[in-house]
């Protein structure tokens, strides 16, 4: 090769780099025009305008009275034959009933010393569970909530009524 046909960096003229084209954004659409210029909502058969489904009207629904009962005992045995005793009759006055809703058992555990002054080592643990049972009562009438005021239930078993 020749020096004159040679090309490095070096000997390089420098060139221009070619101008970027200047891009220039595309128009903003408008809604429901196509690009002929005619309406995409004229442009609609007239059939489709009529087959709109008919506007029902808004139902008024009553005010929806409801009655949370918590029930907490020591003993699942009878939370559970106090839930059901609830719930029946809930049930008897035609009241609609969400659950026995079983929630997370409580567990309280304390642990003392053996012994009374020595033997700091020899300790004893207890536990405590308390369960719990939610019950929703939805539309209950004034002779299902007298019956469920003056239900019978066994001992041991704690009932908080929240209106």
């Amino acid at each position: 090769m020749t020096p004159a046909t040679s090309t490095t960096k070096a000997a390089r003229p420098a060139a221009a780099k070619p101008a970027k084209a200047a891009r220039s954004k595309p128009a903003p659409k408008k809604a429901g025009v196509k690009k002929s210029g005619v309406s995409e909502v004229s442009a609609a058969p007239a059939d489709l305008k009529s087959a709109k489904a008919p506007v029902k009207p808004e139902k008024r629904e009553e005010p929806v009275s409801r009655i949370r009962v918590k029930i907490r005992a020591y003993d699942h045995r009878i939370i559970d034959q106090a839930t059901r005793t609830i719930v029946e009759t809930a049930e008897r006055y035609e009241a609609r009933v969400v659950g026995p809703v079983p929630l997370p058992t409580e567990k309280v555990k304390i642990t003392v010393n053996r012994s009374t002054f020595v033997h700091k080592n020899a300790r004893e643990q207890f536990e405590m569970r308390v369960h719990k049972r939610l019950v929703d009562i939805i539309n209950a009438s004034p002779k299902c909530l007298d019956a469920l005021m003056s239900l019978q239930l066994p001992a041991g078993v704690d009932v908080e009524v929240k209106m």
